[in-house]
């Protein structure tokens, strides 16, 4: 399992959020089951950076005022709608040894016949999947294999996909994940 880990300050609740953001850090809130919620803050920079290595399935482990060591998810970011940066961030408390729910990226790797020679495109219909599994073991990605997609008939359902051992898909194991589509026909010009 990636641990990875955030150093962040506590955050006085009577400070405007707008106040901690011209700071150049990123207002967030930590809570939990039984867990006291925190007003926190951290540096832009370092949440941006952790965060692309991490997204949003991977364990953070909080150290708090350089004290307290907790252990989180990514719960929820939000951004700024004009300039695509992160305005608030939510981290959820978690149990290493619990079972959580949360989405992993699905990878396709492989190549597939029907794109390779017959000029289609695949179509990945879903980007990620959500699992069941203990907090220790959640994956970072899962991949699934599209040398199968043969032809323009072919598809790759959630079912089809090998999961790594302890992680449950919560998904309608049904689901199409990718498909090749067939290239359109030109039309000839009179």
């Amino acid at each position: 399992m990636d641990t990875l880990t955030l150093d962040v300050q506590s955050r006085d609740e009577n400070v405007k959020a707008g106040v901690v953001r011209a700071e150049g850090l990123i207002p967030a809130v930590f809570y939990g089951t039984n867990k006291k919620n925190q007003n926190l803050k951290m540096d832009y920079q370092t949440f941006r950076r952790a965060y692309r290595i991490g997204g949003g399935n991977t364990v953070f482990e909080l150290t708090i005022d350089g004290k307290d060591k907790i252990n989180v998810l990514v719960h929820d970011v939000q951004y700024d709608p004009v300039t695509d940066k992160f305005t608030h961030v939510d981290f959820v408390f978690v149990d290493l040894d619990k079972e959580v729910t949360t989405e992993v990226p699905l990878v396709a790797t492989g190549e597939s016949k029907a794109v390779r020679e017959e000029g289609g495109t695949l179509m990945q219909n879903r980007d990620a999947l959500t699992v069941k599994c203990i907090a220790r073991n959640i994956p970072k990605q899962i991949e699934f294999d599209i040398s199968s997609l043969e032809d323009f008939h072919s598809s790759i359902h959630i079912s089809d996909i090998a999961l790594p051992e302890g992680v449950v898909t919560v998904d309608d194991e049904k689901l199409t994940v990718a498909t090749v589509v067939a290239p359109k026909a030109e039309e000839e010009e009179p």
